[in-house]
């Protein structure tokens, strides 16, 4: 907490991605402003415009946010471009403005570049965290795989040249982390979870949620290319028919329409209920109501969508994939199963929904003692030391005191 409120400390977080944006890292960044500013923190955020127009200064409960104008990525939905001159320009005038105490960057591309370097240049404490795998840009990347083999290793390169010069630089997971220290040649990169605000989704004491009629496997997150919905709705067409297995689909992005018609070309139309976004109480109640939650994604550097279903005391099937294997013990509180095979996926769905009721409330029991260990107040307690000068190695202590690595 400020020492003063007089003078609270400011902090500075500069994010490609913000809500209204819907996805793990633009939700990462507002749940960490939330937090910092209910402390006492003076957060801002700079993160580009939504929509088309001039820059623009909003002022919103978690923080006061500085939009840049932005262009629409000729190949992603809703993903925007800001113009390197401008967020240099725009960046450094608000830097020498503000006067942070620290600045966060969130990403290493166009406002993160520029808050890095500004930065950097003028000695203001500076935390890197990166939410991305630069091969994630693939399916958005036109061209041969070569070309997108060269982008994403100059993407890598340029993590390493411009986190490096960073007081402390880190990523969700110990995976994730290796993977940095491996691509982008960076010496020490913390794992420092996004954190999750586990008694939200927790069962209140006199709460009745409805059950589904039907034993349902859940997924929640962009309908995106990497997120590999379609396995889950091939899976549905091998899965135990006595077992009546349904899946509710809560998300929006570019592969609805192709999903929507998968569903029907498969025959399983019945049994996929796609609700699009919804607000944040119909997801609480969609994670508490599940028999399984599941994540075919390959691209995971959290999975914040999965800590949320385990807040919720909900069994996992997840793909043997990137950082989802560290959510999971087999057998105990859910399933891996092999990235982009729908049999084995529809195997591990048999094994949940097929246990006793007795063994799924188990599993969701020990999914629940898993997401316990990320509560968000004990990961914004280390955060909070990064900003006050707290070297590498102390955090890293910290970290394995609070069982957080």
């Amino acid at each position: 907490m400020p020492e003063n409120p007089a003078t609270p400390f400011r902090v500075l977080i500069a994010a490609d991605t913000y809500p209204p944006h819907v996805n793990g890292a633009a939700q990462s960044c507002f749940r960490l402003a939330t937090e910092l500013t209910a402390r006492g923190y003076d957060v801002h955020v700079v993160a580009p415009r939504d929509t088309p127009g001039p820059d623009t200064v909003e002022y919103q409960p978690e923080a006061t946010i500085h939009r840049l104008r932005s262009y629409a990525a000729p190949t992603h939905e809703f993903y925007r471009l800001v113009m390197p001159w401008h967020a240099n320009r725009t960046i450094d005038d608000l830097i020498v403005h503000l006067a942070p105490n620290v600045v966060h960057a969130q990403c290493h591309y166009m406002i993160g570049d520029a808050a890095i370097a500004s930065a950097d240049r003028r000695r203001i404490r500076l935390i890197c965290t990166n939410h991305f795998m630069p091969e994630n840009l693939d399916p958005f990347i036109p061209g041969p795989q070569f070309f997108k083999n060269i982008v994403s290793r100059r993407s890598w390169y340029d993590m390493g040249r411009l986190m490096r010069r960073a007081n402390i630089v880190t990523t969700p997971t110990p995976l994730s982390a290796k993977s940095m220290g491996e691509n982008a040649q960076l010496d020490y990169v913390l794992p420092v979870s996004n954190g999750i605000d586990v008694a939200k989704y927790e069962a209140q004491a006199d709460e009745h949620i409805t059950p589904h009629p039907y034993p349902t496997a859940l997924f929640v997150g962009r309908l995106a290319v990497e997120k590999n919905v379609d396995v889950l709705l091939k899976a549905l067409t091998m899965t135990d028919p006595t077992l009546e297995i349904h899946a509710e689909i809560i998300g929006d992005g570019e592969q609805r329409d192709y999903l929507h018609r998968l569903a029907r070309d498969l025959g399983v139309a019945d049994r996929v209920h796609f609700r699009g976004l919804v607000s944040d109480e119909e997801l609480r109640e969609a994670y508490l109501r599940a028999d399984v939650f599941t994540q075919p994604c390959t691209a995971e550097l959290q999975s914040l969508a999965s800590l949320e279903a385990m807040s919720a005391s909900t069994p996992v099937v997840l793909a043997n994939a990137l950082a989802l294997p560290h959510l999971v013990s087999e057998g105990v509180n859910g399933y891996l199963f092999e990235p982009y095979n729908a049999q084995d996926l529809a195997e591990k769905l048999n094994h949940v929904i097929g246990a006793s009721a007795q063994q799924r409330h188990m599993m969701g029991e020990a999914s629940h003692r898993f997401a316990s260990k990320h509560a968000y107040g004990n990961v914004i307690d280390i955060v909070e030391e990064m900003y006050r000068g707290a070297t590498s190695d102390e955090v890293a202590g910290m970290l394995s005191g609070a069982n957080l690595r």
